[in-house]
């Protein structure tokens, strides 16, 4: 017996819900497919003020807020973020400046590498270069934007903005049949979850859809 669609388009349009299968990210407009987890957490000081007479708080003060998280990347044959590096470097969208003396050395500038050799930026210490990172804590802030979308054709995203990278540790044990590196990072604002329809999502691939739907972006 064939099934009523108006049961199913009922259903369609009541549950909305995603998974960790459903979610695309991508950071300074490049999908990074060896994301494996994502968390973020929004913290801020508020204090009890009180007065003589009372023993309860009159009220309570608002101080700082700090949004902090981490990254979980599966590692394959190149570090979590080499697509990220590779693709912005010809656009210089993720170079840092730093002393010429704190440029990695011992290796050639050339297709694969990440980072500049001594030979390519000088010998004086005192001059100042333009380098690609090769630690995660050189990588200039950046957004983060993450896109759902499910089976049911229906979508959402959310955005991270101003990202910086804190920490990064990964390891190998005879125990582990997958290999990850961490990463935790802090940043300036986590804008809402919200859902966006068809016609917005086919207007942009998912690592510009942040940029053209700005608009609709409820901002702290």
């Amino acid at each position: 017996m064939a099934q009523s669609t108006t049961g199913t388009s009922e259903y369609l349009n009541t549950y909305t819900t995603f998974s960790g299968a459903d979610i695309v990210a991508s950071f300074a407009g490049v999908s990074v497919g060896e994301l494996s987890g994502i968390t973020f957490s929004v913290t801020r000081e508020k204090a009890p003020i009180y007065t003589m007479g009372s023993p309860n708080p009159r009220s309570f003060s608002r101080g700082k807020r700090g949004i902090a998280g981490s990254l979980i990347f599966t590692v394959f044959d190149k570090p979590a973020l080499y697509n990220v590096l590779a693709q912005n470097d010809n656009g210089n969208q993720l170079q840092y400046f730093t002393r010429t003396h704190n440029v990695l050395g011992g290796t050639q500038a050339g297709t694969g590498n990440l980072h500049r050799g001594i030979s390519e930026v000088g010998n004086d210490s005192h001059s100042v270069v333009k380098q690609v990172p090769y630690y995660a804590d050189q990588i200039p802030p950046f957004d983060i934007t993450i896109t759902f979308a499910n089976e049911y054709g229906q979508m959402a995203a959310r955005s991270i903005y101003g990202v910086e990278l804190l920490n990064e540790g990964s390891g190998a044990s005879m125990d582990d049949i997958v290999l990850e590196e961490t990463m935790t990072y802090v940043a300036r604002e986590l804008g809402p979850m919200y859902s966006i329809g068809e016609s917005d999502a086919e207007m942009a691939n998912l690592a510009s859809a942040a940029t053209d739907l700005s608009a609709n972006i409820i901002r702290p």
